[in-house]
C-alpha cells in the first residue's frame, strides 16, 4: 500500500508526538515473504521497520521516511501448545492475550501482561522486552522466551535456543530479546508457559497522599512478601479511570495501591493475614479486598485502562518509563509533583511500584505553541532524575526515538560503542529500524579503526 490515506495509519505508533511517512507499507502473509522482503531491502540498501499493533510508547516502530514498514499482523498463528513441556510456539503477529487464551484449557498462562495485552503482539513484546503489572514476581518477556527463529537484517535466517532452558554456549536468545528491531525480524517464538495460580487475593488500598502509598510499597517489600503485582495510581489517573470505565475507588484519596497475592491456597491464606497487618499500619484511608473474580477483574480493569483513559483529560500526553530504586520511590514522586506544579503541567502518575518502574503521563495540548516542548522538558527532567538516583531511563518501553538522546546520561561512550558494535554485527548496513536507540553521531569505533567493506563499495554507513 502506497496511497497517502493508506500510509497515514502507519505514520506513528503509541508515541503520537512523532510522525513520519514511509515510502510504502507491506503486509506479508507468510514467514517466507518476510524473508524475501528483508533480503530485497538488504540488496537495495532500503531501510525497513517491523511493526505489529503499533502500541510502542517510545516511538520504537516509527517509520523511516524513504523506507518501508513491514506489518506482521497476518503472521498471527499459534503453531503449537504443548501442555506437557509447558511451551507454545507462535508467530510474531499473535496477540499477547491470545497466548493465555490458548493455554488456559491446560491450566497454563503466559505471564508477561503489558497494559496493552489485549492488542499488543508477541513480536513487539520480544523486540522491547515488555513487562507488565506482574513482572515483579515473574520477570520480563526475556524470562519467558526459550527460543526463536528470525531473519537478520542481512537476510540470513537463524534459530536461537529451543524448547528447553538447558542450552550450551552463548545466550543468543537473550541477546536478541529487547533489540528494538535493530537486528532483524522474529519469525517464530517459543514461549514458556506457567501454571495458573490456584487462588488470588487482590487488595485495593486508598491513601491521603502519594508518598504514603509509596511508603506502603516499601513496607510490603521489606516484609519479605512477594506479591504477584504491586501497582499505584494517583488522583489524576483515578479520575480518568472513573470517567472511562466507571471504576470505583475510595473517596478522598490522592492515591490507591493495588496489591495482588497469588499461589497455592494455603500459602495465600497465610500471606493475606500478613498483608492485612502491613496495610493497616500504613495509615490508609480505606482498604478493600476483592470478594470474587468479578471484583478482581474490576480492580484491574481500572488499572489497565489508565493510559487510554487519560485521553479523556487531555488531547495529548507523553508516557514516561523511568525506573528508580524502591527506597527512593517517595522522593521521586515528590520531585515529579513539584516539577509538575512549577511548570504548570498536569501529570498523572501510574506505575509498577514493586520494581520502581514509573509511568508518569505528562498531559499537554499539541495545538498550543510550545506545549510539546514543555512536556518533553519535564519528561527529560524525570529521566535524568532516574539516572541520578541509580535507576534507568527505561523499564519496559524501550529507548526508541524518545529516549535516545538520554542514552549517554546512563551509559559511558565505551558502553554505547560496544552496543553499536553488536548492532553492526547483525546489521552492517544499518537498515533495520534506523534512527532508534542511539543518539545522532558518527559511526561505531568498529568502523573508525579501518575501512569498512561498505566504504570500499562506496556505501556510506549511517546509524
Amino acid at each position: 500500500m502506497c496511497g497517502p490515506a493508506q500510509l497515514a495509519a502507519y505514520e506513528s505508533d503509541g508515541l503520537t508526538a512523532f510522525r513520519a511517512r514511509p515510502l510504502a507499507v507491506v503486509v506479508p502473509e507468510t514467514p517466507d515473504e518476510v524473508v524475501a522482503l528483508v533480503r530485497f531491502c538488504c540488496e537495495e540498501k532500503l531501510p525497513f521497520v517491523a511493526r505489529g499493533s503499533g502500541t510502542s510508547l517510545s516511538g520504537g516502530s516509527l517509520p523511516v521516511e524513504g523506507g518501508i514498514v513491514i506489518g506482521l499482523n497476518r503472521l498471527n498463528r499459534i503453531l503449537s501448545v504443548d501442555p506437557v513441556q509447558r511451551i507454545a510456539v507462535v508467530q510474531p503477529g499473535v496477540i499477547n492475550l491470545a497466548v493465555t487464551a490458548a493455554a488456559q484449557p491446560h491450566g497454563l498462562h503466559f505471564a508477561p501482561d503489558p497494559s496493552s495485552q489485549q492488542i499488543c503482539t508477541i513480536g513487539g513484546n520480544v523486540a522491547f522486552n515488555s513487562g507488565g503489572a506482574h513482572c515483579l514476581k515473574y520477570g520480563m518477556t526475556s524470562n519467558h522466551v526459550l527460543g526463536l527463529k528470525a531473519v537478520l537484517a542481512t537476510g540470513e535466517v537463524v534459530e536461537f535456543g529451543g524448547a528447553s532452558r538447558e542450552q550450551v554456549g552463548p545466550d543468543w536468545t537473550g541477546l536478541f530479546v529487547g533489540n528494538e528491531g535493530l537486528f532483524g525480524i522474529v519469525l517464530e517464538v517459543t514461549l514458556q508457559l506457567l501454571p495458573r495460580a490456584e487462588t488470588f487475593h487482590t487488595v485495593l488500598a486508598g491513601y491521603a497522599t502519594l508518598e504514603k502509598a509509596g511508603d506502603a510499597v516499601t513496607a510490603v517489600v521489606a516484609s519479605g512478601l512477594l506479591p504477584g503485582a504491586i501497582e499505584i495510581m494517583e488522583k489524576l489517573a483515578l479520575e480518568a479511570a472513573v470517567a472511562a470505565v466507571h471504576a470505583e475507588y475510595p473517596p478522598g484519596c490522592e492515591a490507591v495501591l493495588i496489591v495482588e497475592l497469588e499461589g497455592p491456597r494455603e500459602v495465600v491464606a497465610v500471606d493475606r493475614e500478613r498483608l492485612a497487618k502491613i496495610l493497616a499500619a500504613s495509615d490508609p484511608v480505606e482498604v478493600r479486598a476483592a470478594k470474587d473474580a468479578a471484583e478482581r477483574a474490576a480492580i484491574w480493569k481500572g488499572r489497565k485502562s489508565a493510559f487510554s483513559a487519560v485521553g479523556r483529560l487531555s488531547p495529548d500526553f507523553i508516557v514516561q518509563d523511568g525506573v528508580v530504586p524502591r527506597r527512593r520511590l517517595g522522593e521521586a514522586l515528590r520531585k515529579i509533583s513539584e516539577w509538575s506544579r512549577e511548570m504548570n503541567i498536569r501529570c498523572a502518575n501510574v506505575f509498577h511500584a514493586g520494581d520502581g518502574n514509573l509511568h508518569p503521563l505528562i498531559l499537554y495540548d499539541g495545538r498550543e505553541p510550545g506545549a510539546l516542548a514543555r512536556a518533553e522538558e519535564l519528561a527529560g527532567r524525570i529521566l535524568k532524575m532516574c539516572v541520578e538516583m541509580g535507576g534507568s531511563i527505561t523499564g519496559e518501553h524501550g529507548i526508541g526515538v524518545e529516549k535516545r538522546d538520554y542514552l549517554p546520561d546512563m551509559f559511558s561512550p565505551d558502553a554505547i560503542d560496544c552496543m553499536k558494535r553488536v548492532r553492526a554485527a547483525f546489521d552492517p548496513l544499518g537498515i533495520a529500524n534506523p534512527g532508534k536507540m542511539f543518539p545522532e553521531g558518527g559511526p561505531p569505533a568498529l568502523l573508525q579503526h579501518g575501512l569498512h567493506p561498505l566504504e570500499k563499495a562506496g556505501v556510506i554507513f549511517r546509524e
